[in-house]
């Protein structure tokens, strides 16, 4: 079950010999699930394709946790990101849970970090955002669940906690109306804070929640924050569940980075880390 890392610096320019030189390191999601690693046989078809969609998830910021910079490590996310915006840029960001840490007195000071971003951003409630749903939408001005589209893709953001901080899986009733409203785009893409197929020492068992994915074969991806040593992507059903580490916290890999998403033409996805300013990825699988 596949952990996947990068180490390259890669862009739109870099020639034929230059790419081939990493081309080994990359990690690309293909649309059956499986993950392969570029050689230079795919070079000169790889330039060609055309990023369709790109956005970026980060997530575990813990703003206000003790004996953390996290001011300073709100203040390098938002730099970096509009820095990477600027250059070539996000649809939207999405926050993907544990903005802060268990005091919700935290969540204006956060707030008006995140605001700074220069794409649109959405954020998800991680087990230390300890809001009730009402709080939650009353500081964030979006509801605990949310869904929206660009295009043909959806994206549907679901709570996995509770003011209480509790592990949760989604909410069944509202993932599968949602599944069904979006059942004819061409993908859907799901963020939520906490894995919900037990594939980490951190996760939870949400077996119905798989019987209704089992349903949809349109959905693309899962985004998981939460376990701030996870770094890769862990299949799951044929569904890849996707990691990004953590950009805050006092535990977890060595960088605090974030994860860049880009949808080709053909509906293949290249993912990568930003570590937060090189673009790693290597991998076991």
């Amino acid at each position: 079950m596949g952990l996947i890392k990068e180490k390259i610096k890669f862009n739109k320019n870099m020639n034929r010999r230059e790419f081939a030189k990493y081309a080994s390191s990359v990690a690309i999601l293909l649309t059956n699930g499986n993950i392969l690693e570029a050689t230079e046989l795919y070079v000169e078809e790889w330039q060609k394709k055309k990023v369709k969609l790109r956005f970026v998830v980060a997530s575990d910021g813990h703003y206000g946790q003790p004996d953390t910079e996290y001011e300073k490590y709100f203040e390098t996310l938002v730099a970096i990101i509009n820095q990477e915006h600027t250059k070539n840029p996000f649809a939207f960001c999405m926050i993907n849970g544990d903005i802060i840490h268990d005091d919700k007195r935290h969540y204006p000071a956060a707030k008006k970090v995140l605001d700074k971003l220069k794409p649109t951003y959405y954020v998800s409630q991680g087990n230390h955002d300890h809001v009730s749903p009402q709080e939650w939408e009353f500081i964030w001005n979006m509801p605990v669940n949310l869904d929206f589209t660009i295009k043909e893709n959806t994206f549907l953001i679901a709570t996995t906690s509770d003011e209480k901080g509790s592990y949760l899986c989604p909410d069944v009733k509202w993932m599968t109306a949602k599944l069904e409203e979006h059942h004819q785009q061409k993908n859907i893409f799901i963020f939520i804070h906490i894995n919900p197929g037990k594939q980490t020492n951190n996760a939870v068992d949400c077996p119905e929640l798989f019987d209704v994915f089992a349903k949809h074969k349109n959905i693309k991806a899962v985004f998981n924050g939460h376990d701030h040593d996870e770094e890769g992507i862990k299949m799951k059903n044929e569904i890849p569940f996707i990691f990004d580490a953590h950009f805050g916290g006092n535990w977890g890999t060595e960088y605090k980075g974030f994860r860049v998403v880009e949808l080709l033409a053909d509906n293949t996805m290249l993912t990568y880390i930003m570590n937060p300013l090189e673009r790693i990825n290597e991998t076991t699988l």
